[in-house]
């Protein structure tokens, strides 16, 4: 073989850096993208958040007039004055304060008192014990509460270790999770024996919440009525139920319960109703879930009969190029200064058009969804209509990635309430007519049948399918189930109750 040159024409595409920057941001969620900007302001001194005042003039003149102020002369003064008086003592201002007679609408309790919180003179910052601490803030779990119990609890050395090994094996919902021997292993200690863990468990299972430290539902519910007064109505009955046919009871076989129980249907509906008044999960009286915040990307309103779609703009910081760092460029002589002010010039200018990238195409994508499913923001869940990705993606000419990266974890503040964009979205479902009904307002008619059942003869999924064939939808029995599933409604079985 003998070596050759060769000319070739190709095309490729790359990635550049600005690119990659804004599709990462574009499919960040709010609270990302405003911890993203935060590091941004971090670290490039050159980005700073916009404001409504007006921008500091650059030259020197203008900084050499405004260097002093009349503000700043006043505050000079003041300053004066204060360092020939003695400071006062914080508590001593507070109580010579006066509320003035009449106040702004707008005031508040700030207003009045944070001068003369500040009297002290300090930086402004507080130590961690100045810090006010909140009733309702609290990180108190469940193994906390029953620890605090039991060192209140006139328990013996050994006693009390063995409450803490059980306690420790409490879950969140309140039931132990291993067994008694188990926990005697646990303790390393041959002494004990398995009556007192039992004796201890017994005594940890009447803390508050009642029947915490119980081993199955069984026995949690039975905890609770042996705490109930002996002459509460019902109360013989119910612990029958409890104690030999809860199985029947959460089957709701009510036909087969009252042949084993021999109870009248006024006895067991009585006795079902004081069951349903205990706690089969009493450890989340306790234990509270970790609230999650979403903050609306885009509100839709409308107005003069038209639905109208506006950015949230208190959802992403604005961004400007500080300017004074900007003209610095041109005065330094330095090169490595030169290099690193440019370098981060160039990186702020990157960001802000990526950002703005980014709002200018989530509003587009949001004021085609809404131009779409318009039926919805006037009549509900049942009105929404099938749209998938493509459909948006043709609309306003962008990739079905985009799409995708642009309704994940962004969120519609509506007058129905606030939805995720992709909750807008779903599949399409043939009709009688030969037309399309959305997934999405099936589930909704699925949820209104069942509200609308009777409860003694709830509906099944085939008479639901049945039913949804009358109004000219057609759905399979399976995929009824599949959306009953969804919405988390138990079958028929499950929703039958004693009327």
């Amino acid at each position: 073989m003998k070596p050759s040159l060769q000319l070739k024409l190709s095309q490729q595409l790359a990635m550049t850096p600005q690119l990659q920057q804004a599709i990462r941001l574009l499919q960040l969620s709010t609270l990302e993208l405003q911890q993203e900007i935060q590091q941004a302001l971090e670290s490039n001194p050159l980005l700073e958040l916009a404001d409504d005042l007006e921008e500091m003039p650059l030259d020197a003149q203008a900084l050499a007039h405004t260097a002093e102020t009349p503000s700043q002369s006043a505050s000079a003064e003041h300053q004066d004055a204060t360092d020939a008086e003695p400071l006062l003592d914080s508590r001593d201002a507070l109580e010579q304060q006066e509320l003035p007679q009449e106040l702004p609408v707008d005031a508040t309790w700030d207003d009045l008192y944070t001068a003369g919180n500040n009297l002290t003179g300090g930086s402004g910052s507080a130590s961690d014990s100045d810090t006010p601490q909140y009733q309702g803030e609290t990180n108190e779990t469940l193994q906390d509460y029953l620890l605090w119990q039991a060192e209140l609890s006139r328990l013996s050395e050994t006693d009390h270790a063995i409450a803490i090994a059980i306690i420790d094996a409490v879950d969140d919902a309140g039931y132990l999770t291993v067994s008694l021997d188990d926990i005697l292993a646990s303790l390393g200690n041959e002494q004990i024996e398995l009556d007192e863990v039992q004796a201890v468990l017994t005594r940890v299972q009447h803390f508050d919440p009642i029947g915490s430290a119980a081993r199955d539902l069984r026995e949690c519910l039975l905890i609770q009525l042996n705490q109930l007064a002996a002459d509460t109505p019902s109360l013989p009955q119910a612990r029958l139920i409890i104690s030999e046919h809860i199985d029947l009871l959460a089957n709701r076989d009510f036909r087969s319960l009252t042949r084993e129980t021999r109870l009248k249907e006024d006895e067991l509906k009585a006795a079902i109703a004081l069951i349903q008044t205990l706690n089969p999960r009493p450890g989340h009286s306790i234990s509270q879930s970790e609230t999650e915040y979403v903050i609306p990307d885009v509100a839709v309103r409308k107005i003069a009969g038209e639905w109208v779609v506006e950015l949230n703009g208190d959802a992403t910081p604005r961004l400007s190029i500080n300017q004074h760092y900007a003209a610095l460029s041109r005065q330094i002589s330095n090169s490595s200064d030169v290099q690193f002010i440019r370098s981060n010039l160039q990186d702020a200018k990157w960001l802000i058009k990526s950002l703005e990238s980014r709002n200018d195409t989530l509003l587009k994508v949001a004021r085609c969804i809404v131009d779409h499913q318009q039926d919805f923001f006037e009549y509900g869940e049942e009105s929404m209509k099938p749209m998938v990705l493509a459909d948006v993606a043709q609309t306003v000419e962008m990739h079905e990635s985009t799409i995708s990266r642009v309704t994940t974890q962004k969120y519609l503040h509506s007058p129905r309430g606030i939805f995720e964009l992709k909750y807008f979205f779903s599949s399409h479902v043939s009709t009688e007519d030969g037309g399309e009904c959305s997934s999405t307002a099936i589930r909704a008619l699925v949820k209104k049948m069942v509200a609308a059942e009777n409860p003694a003869k709830p509906l099944s999924d085939s008479k639901i399918a049945s039913m949804l064939a009358d109004q000219g939808i057609m759905v399979a029995r399976r995929t009824i189930a599949k959306y009953r599933e969804s919405l988390a409604i138990p079958p028929s079985n499950q929703r039958k109750r004693l009327v």
